[in-house]
């Protein structure tokens, strides 16, 4: 997801902090919580479903150490609360860059 993020990020032109976290555990939670208290916001992007996916687990640890640095909601991008499709669906399934876009835009106009 990195890559269509980078994209995103330039189709919209804003200044964007992108992290790859490689794993959950251990999680390196200072580094999204200094782009968070740089940023104000925070927008999460991965291809799990949106249910119980590594974005909440993300965003709880956000509230936790920055709530108060928080100038919008975090976002989650994610794939649907569906079993994850066979190959032949699986681009309709994923995130893509037009949803990370509108992201962006619903939480930089918060």
């Amino acid at each position: 997801m990195v890559r269509d993020t980078l994209d995103a990020v330039e189709e919209t032109e804003v200044s964007a902090d992108v992290i790859d976290l490689r794993t959950i555990s251990p999680m390196d939670i200072d580094t999204v919580v200094a782009s968070v208290r740089k940023t104000g916001r925070c927008i999460v992007v991965h291809e799990a479903p949106r249910t119980a996916g590594m974005a909440a687990e993300l965003v709880a640890q956000v509230t936790d150490e920055a709530f108060l640095y928080l100038e919008a909601p975090v976002e989650r991008v994610t794939g649907y609360d569906v079993p994850v499709p066979m190959f032949a669906r699986e681009e309709a399934y994923l995130p893509d860059t037009s949803r990370i876009v509108t992201a962006i835009e619903r939480t930089v106009g918060f």
